[in-house]
Parts: C-alpha cells; sequence; structure tokens
C-alpha cells in the first residue's frame, strides 16, 4: 500500500497543478518577476536549501564561504533555479519553432551525424540550466528520446510531472516502481539508434560509479557509462545554461570507451571523463547549476 500524501505533498502538488493552469495565461513579465520574488524571498531566509547550493558553489568556485560573492552568486542560482519553474509551466503552449529558434546550440552534429550513422546516442547531462527546455528543443530537432524521470510524491505530482515531458515528446521510464527493467529498455532503444538523455552527476541509486569531482569523491549514475560501454552508444555529454531570455547548450565531444581494461574498469574511466566534462560546464555557468542537495561522500556521510 502506497504511504499516505503529507499535507506538504498535496499542497505542492496543488501548486504544480495551478501552476501548468494559470502560468500560461498571464504576461510573462508578470510570472518572471513574482518567481525572482519568490527566489529571493527564499535566498534572505537562508533555509537548508540555500545553504547547501552556496556549500556546493563554494567547492566549485573557490570562493570563500559567507564571502559577498558567493552570496551573490547564490542568489543568482536560486534565481535560475525558479526560472526553470516558471518556464516549465509556459513550456507546453510555446511553439516548437519558437523553442528551436532560441536555443543556441554548439555541437549538434554530434548527436545529428552520430543517429544519421544508424549509432545510438546517449547524452548525459547534470543539473543545469532548464533540462525540460533542451528536451523540447531534441524532439523539435527531430530527435525523439527516452529518460528516466526521479519518483515525486505524491504520486500525482510525479504522474502530472510524467505527463508534461510526453506531452514535450518524451518518452519517460521510471527510476522506481516500474517494472524494474529500465536498464534493457534503455539498451533497447540505443541499439536501435536512438537517443536517450540522462541526469548523469547525482546518484540516486546508490549503486553508482565514484569519481573524482572537483577534486572530491562522489558518486555519479553508472548508467550512462555502461550503456556506452555494453551497446556502443556515443556518450555525449551536455551541459544546458541560460542565455539571456533563451536557453544555451553545448554538447561536448563523445567520450571515448577504453580498448583494455574489464567492464568495471571501462565504466569508471568513462565516468571519470564525464565528470571532467561537467566540471567544464559548472565552471563557466555556476549561477545555473541546481545542485541544492548533498552530493560529495564527505558531505553525505554526516
Amino acid at each position: 500500500m502506497s504511504e499516505k500524501p503529507s499535507v506538504t505533498d498535496r499542497v505542492v502538488a496543488a501548486g504544480f497543478a495551478a501552476g501548468w493552469t494559470i502560468v500560461p495565461l498571464l504576461p510573462k513579465r508578470l510570472t518572471a518577476g513574482a518567481f525572482r520574488f519568490a527566489a529571493d524571498r527564499l535566498w534572505r531566509g537562508r533555509g537548508t536549501s540555500v545553504r547547501r547550493l552556496e556549500s556546493n558553489l563554494a567547492r566549485v568556485t573557490g570562493l570563500a564561504p559567507g564571502s559577498a560573492e558567493l552570496r551573490d552568486l547564490s542568489r543568482a542560482g536560486m534565481r535560475s533555479y525558479f526560472r526553470y519553474f516558471e518556464e516549465i509551466f509556459r513550456l507546453p503552449s510555446m511553439p516548437r519553432a519558437e523553442v528551436v529558434r532560441r536555443t543556441h546550440v554548439t555541437g549538434a552534429e554530434h548527436i545529428h551525424d552520430n543517429v544519421a550513422a544508424g549509432r545510438g546516442v546517449v547524452l548525459a547531462l547534470p543539473h543545469m540550466g532548464n533540462w525540460d527546455q533542451a528536451g523540447a528543443w531534441l524532439v523539435g530537432v527531430g530527435h525523439p528520446f527516452t529518460t528516466v524521470a526521479e519518483r515525486l510524491r505524491p504520486e500525482s505530482l510525479f504522474r502530472r510531472y510524467v505527463a508534461f515531458r510526453e506531452g514535450l515528446g518524451m518518452e519517460v521510464l521510471p527510476l522506481t516502481g516500474g517494472d524494474g527493467h529500465n536498464f534493457a529498455a534503455l539498451a533497447s532503444r540505443v541499439r536501435k539508434g536512438g537517443v536517450v538523455c540522462l541526469p548523469a552527476e547525482r546518484d540516486l541509486t546508490k549503486s553508482g560509479v565514484e569519481v573524482e569531482f572537483f577534486g572530491r569523491a562522489t558518486k555519479v549514475p553508472a548508467g550512462p557509462p555502461l550503456l556506452a560501454v555494453q551497446t556502443g552508444a556515443a556518450l555525449l555529454p551536455a551541459t544546458v545554461y541560460f542565455a539571456g531570455d533563451d536557453w544555451g547548450i553545448d554538447i561536448h565531444e563523445e567520450i571515448p570507451v577504453p580498448e583494455e581494461g574489464t567492464r568495471q574498469e571501462k565504466v569508471a574511466a568513462v565516468a571519470q571523463r564525464m565528470s571532467h566534462v561537467f566540471e567544464k560546464g559548472i565552471t563557466e555557468h555556476p549561477e545555473d547549476w541546481h545542485m541544492l542537495q548533498r552530493l560529495w561522500l564527505e558531505d553525505l556521510r554526516r
């Protein structure tokens, strides 16, 4: 029997339902200002999520904890995070041509060329910018794809999020609570020359691959590197960020699978190289890295 949703869960679910219903009906200037105001209010309150964001940003930038520079960056980070939510409420009603036109992409040929050759692609992304908008762009340029979604609470919110993403043209598999064959399904998609997109810098399964990330140990999901090792799909790290009022996507070169070593060693090597690419993207756009949770192993042990 599923756990009964808490009052907080029900309020959050109702808020998202209202967002998808009401936000598209209001002027963009009004809603953007309201979400920015909410972000600033949360930032000033210095709750757990804001303090964690600052701690993570201090790790990746070297800024001194408590410094004015770090506080300014965390404020920009919260505004970026809330911009993501304001935008996803508008995405279903945004013309696909507008999404494509306003998305500035480098490295798109890495996707197009592999798919044209009949080779599957695994796009691995950190939690940056508006990844749902990036997915809408990918569908808009002719590459529908499969992804995996964290199971949100309550179940009604998870179903609504899945419906939102499916409405944008994605195939969505649940991270947990499905038929237990996610990896097989993803492998099947890329073996047939399809595209898979997966979040890849925070492990939610407790079976991730340990890597060094900004000089400290963490674990990343095994799925993206394992798919590349086992299926021969092209693993392409991608970083997503806000570019003024538009969006930016950098699709990096394929991470090659080593020719020598055990499967475990190959997966570890690919995961580490993938993480180094993420470091570059996060360093270039730290305000758009939405990591409000513990990430490094030393923090998880506390």
